[in-house]
C-alpha cells in the first residue's frame, strides 16, 4: 500500500492526532457498557502510528498515561503510517458473506498481535488513514458473576450438521444470542422451514439435549467454542417421511439410552474473562456456570454394551457420583479433585472427623483452610443425590493460597495435583514442632540402613496422611565424573513424572471403496506425519492404493453408519481425526464436472423392545457407498437402480439365488474367506475382476436386473419407492450436493450378497495390530518407567557440587526405586518446554489396568515380597498446548465399574475404553497380596484396610 505524504495540507499534524485520539479514549472507554462496538486493530499498525504521533515526546497511551523516551529525541520527520492494515489479523479465504464472516487467527494475543480501540477512536483512525478489513466486536457481560464487561473478540464458531442429508457449515454468533437466533440462522444456512427443524447440542457428537428454549442464551446453554450442534430436519405431519427415516433421526447408535437423565456438560478450553481490555486472544471459552438437568426419553434404543449407559440419574443410590459444575475453566481442578476424593483412603480420612489432625500453626501450611475447604467439598461429593456441586469456596480458597490458579484460565491438572497433595499435608502434618535433622552420607553403609536413616528423618518432620497413603523413596546415586566420588541419598516422592518418547508419525486405517463395481472394500494402513494434514493423509492412500490418473479420492468420516463429514478441505489438520474415528476413502472419476454424491445408506431389520412390546424397526448398519451422479442429464428411478447394482456387483455372491438368467460366468467376486481378501497393511490390493454385466453399465440394459429396495429422499424430505416407474425421472436437489437412497437389507437379500464387507470399518488406529506388516509396539508405561531410572548425566544447570573436588561436576545421575507407597501417583509427561516452543505429545502409552508389577524395579532387594497395582483413576487431557479439556475416568470400586467424570456429567465407560493417548496422571493402588509387606514403613492410619480385587 502507497505511503502518504507526512502533513499534508488536509491531514492533523501528529501532536493534534495524539491528543484527539487520547481524549476520546478516556471519553469511550469511562463511558463502556454492555452492547458497546470495540474493534480490533493489528499491534504492528497501531506501533507504528504511536511512534509517529510521539515522535519527540513522551509516548502517550489510550489509558492517558505517559512514558519518557529519551531515546526517541533524534527523531524527526518520520513518514505517517500508511492505510491501516488488519490483513496479518485474518484468515485470507474468509469473506463477510460467509456464515463465518471474516475469521480471526486462532492464536491470537491481545498486545502482541493487537489492540481494542473504542468505535469513536476507530472511526477517527478510519477517517484519517482508511483501510481495513474492519474488525468489530462487541462488548459482554462476563465472567462468573455475569458482572464484568469484556470484549468477545472469538464470537462462538459453531459447527453445523444437517441430518439425515449430511451438510454441513460453520457459523460465528456470539455466545449472548438465543437458542431461537441460532435456530433461525440455521434454517437460513440451510434453506429450511423453522417448523421442521430441531436443534440439538451435539457435544461429543452424539445429541446431548434438545434444545427447545427459544429465549435463552447460549451461554447459559452452556454451548462451546467449535462445538457441534445438530440441525435435525423432522416431519411433523406425520407423512412417509417419518417411516422412512425414521432411523437416521434416530441419529444411528450414538445414543443407547432407554430413559437418559443428561447434564449439560461444562466443555473447557480457554475463556476470555476480565475487564474490556483483557480479551486474551484464545480461540476456546468456558465461563458458564450454568448447569441444568434435562429429561428427555428417546424410545426404541436398545443398549448394546455392558452398562446400558443410561444417565446416572436412573440409576441407585450410590453415593460417589457427584459432578462438579465447570465455574469456567475449572476442568482441570475438577478431574484433580474427582481422583483425590475417589482414592478410598482420604474418602475415608476425610468424611470421619479429621479436625483434630488439622495443624493450624504450621508456617508451611494454609492455617487449616485448605484441609477444611477440600474436606467440605469431599464430603458433599460423597453425600447421597446427584446434585453437581460448585465448588467455589474450595476455587476461592485456592487462589488465595495458590495465586497462580487464580481467575479462569486453563492451567495444569498435574501442578495443581502437586500443590494440593502438598498442602494438604502441610495443613494436615501430625509433627506441630519439627526438629532440626541432618541426614548423613551413606560413606560406604549398607543401603538398607542408610534409606531407614532418611526415612526416619523424614517421617519425624513429616507425618499426614498424605505420608501414609501417597509417599514413597528412591536412592539417587550420584557418581563423579572427575573423581569418581559416589554419592547415594534417599529421598521421598509424592508421585513420579515419567518421560514419553515423541512420535513425528501416525499410522491411520482407511478403508477403500469403488463406485464402479472393480473391487472389494479394502482396509489401507498408512503412515502419515503426525502434524499433517489431510493432503497428506489422501497421497498416501493415493500411492498404496496406485490410484489412476483418472481417479481421484473422496475422503469421509462415518459416524453411526452415515457420513458425518466429507473431508474434503486439503488443509485439514490430522490431528481433528481421532483414533476412534472411522474413516472410508471413495475412488471417484477426476475430470467429471457438475455432480452431486449419490449415498446409499444400508438399513437392516432390528427388533426393539419398548413397555414390554416387541417391534421390528430399520436401523442403519454397515458403511453407506458413494457414487457419483452427473447434474447435466436425465436421471432416472431406473438409472439408479443400475447404479446400485454396480456398487453392490463385487459382493454378490457365487450363485445368483433366483437369477437363473444371470451365468455364473457373468457374475463378479465369489464370496470367500473375508481374511484372504482384506489387503495387506502397506497397501490396498486394487482387486481388479471380469468384466461382468452387473458392472457394465452399456451392456446391464440388456439383462433384467432384479429390483432392489431402494428409497431416496427428494427435496422435500419426502420418500420415493424406485423400485416402481423405472422411467420416472428424479428431481435432484438443488440446495444440497448429497442424494440420499436407502436400501433396506432383507434376510433374502443378504441371501445374495455378501454384505459383511460393508459391516467392518476398521478404527483409525487401534490400540493393537492392524496388520502384521503394520504393527508397531506402542510404548509401554514400563519402558516409561525404566527411562525414568535410567542412568544419565545431569543437565549443565543441574550441575553437582562434588564434596570431594570441592567443584561443581556434571556428575551421572542414577535414580532406584526403594520404598512404594499404596497409592501411587504417576504423572506421564505429556507438556514439552523448550526456549523456542512448547508441545504436547499425543503418544499412545499402554498402561496396564490390573497387575501392574513393579517387583522387579524396587532396589531393596531385601523386600521379597511381590509389589502388584491396580488402577483406579487416572485424569485426560484432550486438546492441545495451553487449551483443551480434561477429564477423569473412575472406577468406583463398591461397584467394581468405571465412570467418565466430565465436570457436572457422569456416565458408566466399559474398562476396555479407560485406555486411551490423552492418559496424564495415573492414580494406582497397592494389591495386598498373602506375602506383601506392610505400607511404606510410616505407621498409617488405614493399615487395617485389605486391598482385595474385585
Amino acid at each position: 500500500m502507497a505511503e502518504t505524504a507526512v502533513c499534508s495540507s488536509s491531514e492533523p499534524t501528529p501532536d493534534v492526532e495524539k491528543v484527539m485520539i487520547r481524549d476520546i479514549s478516556l471519553a469511550a472507554e469511562a463511558q463502556t457498557k454492555e452492547g458497546d462496538t470495540f474493534y480490533l486493530i493489528t499491534q504492528r499498525w497501531w506501533q507504528d502510528w504511536l511512534e509517529y504521533v510521539n515522535q519527540n515526546q513522551a509516548t502517550i497511551t489510550l489509558d492517558g498515561s505517559s512514558s519518557d523516551r529519551p531515546d526517541s529525541c533524534g527523531l524527526t520527520n518520520l513518514k505517517r503510517p500508511s492505510a491501516i492494515d488488519n490483513s496479518d489479523l485474518i484468515y485470507e479465504a474468509e469473506s463477510e458473506d460467509s456464515p463465518i464472516g471474516i475469521d480471526l487467527h486462532d492464536t491470537l494475543v491481545e498486545g502482541t498481535d493487537y489492540i481494542l480501540l473504542p468505535q469513536e477512536v476507530w472511526n477517527r483512525l478510519y477517517a484519517w488513514y482508511g483501510g481495513g478489513p474492519t474488525l468489530a466486536r462487541k462488548v459482554i457481560n462476563s465472567g462468573v458473576s455475569q458482572t464484568e464487561l469484556a470484549v468477545e473478540v472469538y464470537p462462538l464458531r459453531l459447527q453445523l450438521h444437517l441430518m439425515p442429508k449430511g451438510d454441513n457449515s460453520s457459523i460465528r454468533i456470539s455466545k449472548k444470542e438465543t437458542i431461537g437466533e441460532l435456530h433461525r440462522r440455521a434454517c437460513e444456512i440451510f434453506d429450511l422451514n423453522s417448523e421442521q427443524v430441531w436443534i440439538w447440542d451435539y457435544y461429543g457428537r452424539r445429541k446431548y439435549a434438545l434444545m427447545q428454549d427459544m429465549g435463552k442464551t447460549l451461554d447459559d446453554a452452556n454451548i462451546q467454542m467449535d462445538q457441534d450442534i445438530l440441525v435435525e430436519l423432522v416431519d411433523n405431519s406425520n407423512s412417509a417421511l417419518g417411516g422412512c427415516m425414521s432411523s437416521v433421526l434416530e441419529n444411528g447408535s450414538a445414543d443407547k439410552e432407554t430413559t437418559s437423565v443428561l447434564v449439560e456438560p461444562s466443555k473447557s478450553g480457554f475463556s476470555i474473562a476480565g475487564g474490556f481490555s483483557a480479551s486474551k486472544g484464545l480461540s476456546r471459552n468456558c465461563n458458564s456456570e450454568s448447569s441444568q438437568f434435562q429429561s428427555l426419553t428417546s424410545p426404541g434404543r436398545e443398549s448394546d454394551n455392558t452398562y446400558g449407559i443410561s444417565g446416572v440419574t436412573t440409576r441407585g443410590s450410590s453415593c460417589g457420583l457427584t459432578g462438579l459444575l465447570n465455574l469456567g475453566n475449572t476442568c482441570f481442578m475438577n478431574s484433580a479433585i474427582q481422583c483425590l476424593v475417589h482414592t478410598p483412603e482420604f474418602a475415608r480420612y476425610f468424611r470421619e472427623d479429621y479436625h483434630k489432625e488439622i495443624n493450624w500453626q504450621n508456617p508451611l501450611g494454609m492455617v487449616g483452610e485448605l484441609a477444611l475447604a477440600f474436606g467440605e467439598l469431599l464430603r458433599k461429593l460423597w453425600a447421597p443425590g446427584r446434585t453437581p456441586v460448585a465448588p467455589r469456596p474450595f476455587k476461592a480458597k485456592l487462589a488465595r493460597f495458590a495465586p497462580q490458579f487464580s481467575g479462569y484460565n486453563q492451567h495444569d491438572s498435574q501442578e495443581l495435583l502437586a500443590f494440593l497433595l502438598d498442602g494438604l499435608h502441610e495443613d494436615l502434618n501430625r509433627v506441630k514442632h519439627k526438629p532440626y535433622v541432618k541426614s548423613r552420607d551413606a560413606d560406604g553403609r549398607l543401603d538398607e540402613e542408610v534409606a531407614d536413616e532418611y526415612w526416619a528423618n523424614h517421617i519425624s518432620r513429616n507425618d499426614s496422611i498424605i505420608v501414609d497413603v501417597c509417599q514413597g523413596q528412591y536412592k539417587s546415586t550420584l557418581v563423579c565424573p572427575a573423581c569418581n566420588k559416589i554419592s547415594v541419598t534417599f529421598d521421598p516422592f509424592m508421585y513420579l513424572s515419567l518421560p514419553l518418547q515423541s512420535t513425528t508419525t501416525r499410522t491411520m486405517a482407511v478403508t477403500v471403496f469403488t463406485c464402479d463395481g472393480s473391487a472389494l472394500p479394502n482396509a489401507c494402513t498408512i503412515t502419515v506425519p503426525k502434524q499433517g494434514r489431510c493432503r497428506d493423509l489422501i497421497q498416501a492412500i493415493s500411492n498404496a492404493c496406485s490410484l489412476k490418473h483418472n481417479e481421484k479420492l473422496l475422503l469421509a468420516e462415518i459416524r453411526s453408519h452415515l457420513i458425518h463429514r466429507f473431508l474434503e478441505d486439503p488443509l485439514i489438520l490430522l490431528s481433528s481425526i481421532k483414533d476412534d474415528d472411522h474413516l472410508a476413502a471413495y475412488k471417484i472419476p477426476k475430470f467429471v464436472k457438475n455432480t452431486k454424491f449419490l449415498q446409499l445408506i444400508h438399513r437392516r431389520e432390528e427388533r426393539e423392545t419398548s413397555n414390554a412390546q416387541s417391534t421390528i424397526g430399520w436401523k442403519p448398519y454397515g458403511t453407506p457407498l458413494v457414487s457419483p451422479i452427473s447434474c447435466d442429464e436425465v436421471i432416472t428411478r431406473g438409472d439408479i437402480q443400475s447404479m446400485v447394482h454396480t456398487m453392490l456387483s463385487p459382493m454378490l455372491r457365487t450363485e445368483s439365488v433366483g437369477h437363473p438368467d444371470i451365468s455364473d460366468t457373468n457374475t463378479l467376486l465369489p464370496a470367500s474367506d473375508p481374511s484372504q481378501t482384506t489387503s495387506s497393511s502397506a497397501a490396498c490390493r486394487d482387486s481388479n475382476v471380469e468384466d461382468s454385466v452387473q458392472r457394465n453399465g452399456g451392456s446391464s440394459k440388456s439383462v433384467t436386473l432384479p429390483k432392489l429396495p431402494l428409497q431416496l429422499v427428494d427435496e422435500n424430505n419426502a420418500c420415493i419407492d424406485l423400485s416402481v416407474g423405472e422411467d420416472k425421472a428424479v428431481k435432484l436437489s438443488s440446495s444440497s450436493m448429497s442424494i440420499l437412497v436407502f436400501i433396506d437389507w432383507s434376510g433374502k437379500l443378504l441371501e445374495k450378497y455378501d454384505a459383511y464387507y460393508l459391516e467392518n470399518l476398521p478404527e483409525v488406529f487401534k490400540n493393537g495390530p492392524v496388520t502384521k506388516k503394520a504393527r508397531t509396539e506402542p510404548l509401554s508405561l514400563y519402558t516409561c518407567l525404566e527411562a525414568f531410572l535410567r542412568e544419565e548425566p545431569l543437565v549443565p544447570e543441574d550441575m553437582w557440587y562434588c564434596p570431594q573436588c570441592k567443584e561443581r561436576r556434571q556428575a551421572s545421575k542414577k535414580l532406584d526405586l526403594w520404598r512404594l507407597p499404596e497409592v501411587l501417583v504417576i504423572h506421564l509427561k505429556r507438556f514439552s518446554y523448550s526456549r523456542s516452543m512448547k508441545h504436547k505429545l499425543e503418544t499412545f502409552v499402554n498402561f496396564p489396568i490390573h497387575d501392574f508389577d513393579l517387583t522387579n524395579y524396587i532396589a531393596n532387594k531385601n523386600n521379597a515380597s511381590r509389589q502388584l497395582y491396580e488402577l483406579y483413576a487416572l485424569t485426560n487431557h484432550y486438546g492441545g498446548m495451553g487449551s483443551g479439556h480434561y477429564t477423569a475416568h473412575i472406577k468406583l470400586l463398591d461397584e467394581n465399574r468405571w465412570y467418565n467424570f466430565d465436570d457436572s456429567h457422569i456416565s458408566p465407560i466399559n474398562e476396555e475404553d479407560v485406555k486411551s493417548a490423552a492418559a496424564y496422571v495415573l492414580f494406582y493402588r497397592r494389591v495386598k497380596t498373602e506375602d506383601a509387606s506392610v505400607s511404606n514403613g510410616a505407621q498409617s492410619s488405614v493399615d487395617h484396610i485389605i486391598y482385595s480385587r474385585k
